[in-house]
């Protein structure tokens, strides 16, 4: 008789991490002993962002987004030897400190919901819900000190931290740039790299980054770790940017014409508009027009600019890979972040 194979699948191990992180979350987002009294609707805020509340308070079963940040995290601390239960609090950290700049986007960028309910913002109003991301940007803080809790060394847990304010900076930078864009008639393409670089890019990276370090991995190691999440991350943005003009309406649910419409400064577009100055005259125009956006994507294909950031895409697509390669990933782990890579890669919504 055959052995029974033991080897867990990619569904199989996110089925097991997410719960794990939920149920972290989930503790860390709680009144404390040393909670001010009546201080309790504060944690019902930032429960009801996550969505485990519903504007009531109460219980509820809302959308919570796909914990690609988390599961990223574990998996990197399994591929690269380590135990992924002991990088728990830190999986928990990342997505914590993912949710307290999604309170604050919606805030800055003026948005009325997120995954369909009422932003926080709309509902307790703008001063409590800048609060409120204060206050999960604290507890991210405080949920990554939980590592000493599992075993991790008090060297490792100070070097994640650092490691985890470094990257709130380099996060704060790229919202930054984010906004200042939108006042700016001219940007340039190296300029949005770099945004996104610190606003998606660099979050991901931490993700692996912290998980190899928990995992006790040498530095180059990590460097790589942290390399193939960087990249993965930008290959997953300007993937995103090209469906956001040419992707399948039904498949990405939302209009592609919607952030032509909005004139949304993607990487095709300031592409597009570095190379076509018939682009660049129809961008200046103050209305958009009746054939506006059919008008755009049809300069944006004589520049060349959807070839442009599809070669792009995959030029960071490829670098992640190798670097993944160069990691060492292992395992049933590191075919599971292999997976995860490739899905990302590979998305068409």
């Amino acid at each position: 008789m055959e052995p029974v194979s033991t080897t867990r699948t990619f569904e199989t191990l996110v089925a097991e991490m997410v719960p794990a992180v939920e149920a972290e979350m989930r503790a860390i987002l709680q009144p404390g002993s040393d909670t001010v009294g009546g201080a309790g609707e504060l944690y019902g805020m930032m429960q009801y962002h996550m969505g485990w509340l519903d504007a009531g308070l109460q219980p509820v079963s809302a959308a919570t987004g796909k914990r690609i940040r988390p599961v990223l995290c574990l998996l990197s601390c399994g591929a690269a030897g380590g135990d992924w239960q002991q990088a728990v609090p830190a999986a928990a950290a990342v997505e914590l400190l993912h949710n307290f700049t999604l309170i604050h986007d919606d805030i800055q960028d003026g948005s009325p919901t997120r995954r369909g309910r009422d932003t926080v913002w709309q509902i307790w109003g703008v001063p409590q819900a800048i609060n409120a991301g204060d206050a999960m940007f604290a507890l991210a803080h405080r949920a990554l000190y939980r590592l000493a809790e599992r075993g991790v060394e008090p060297a490792i847990v100070v070097e994640a931290a650092r490691r985890f304010d470094d990257t709130c900076l380099v996060l704060t930078e790229g919202q930054y740039h984010d906004m200042r864009f939108e006042s700016r008639d001219e940007v340039q393409v190296d300029e949005y790299l770099s945004m996104i670089g610190g606003k998606t890019a660099a979050l991901l990276a931490l993700c692996s980054e912290l998980g190899a370090l928990i995992a006790g991995a040498g530095r180059e190691t990590v460097s790589h770790y942290a390399a193939f999440a960087r990249d993965l991350g930008l290959a997953f943005q300007v993937r995103d940017d090209i469906l956001g003009i040419w992707g399948d309406e039904a498949a990405i649910g939302k209009s592609a014409a919607t952030d032509v419409e909005t004139r949304k400064k993607t990487l095709p577009v300031l592409y597009g508009l570095a190379q076509s100055q018939a682009l660049r005259d129809l961008y200046g125009r103050k209305e958009n027009g009746d054939n506006f956006v059919a008008e755009v994507v049809a300069l944006l294909d004589e520049a060349g600019a959807r070839d442009y950031a599809q070669q792009e895409a995959a030029r960071y697509s490829s670098s992640a890979l190798h670097h993944l390669e160069a990691s060492g990933a292992d395992g049933e782990n590191g075919r599971a972040l292999l997976e995860l890579a490739n899905r990302l890669l590979r998305r068409d919504s």
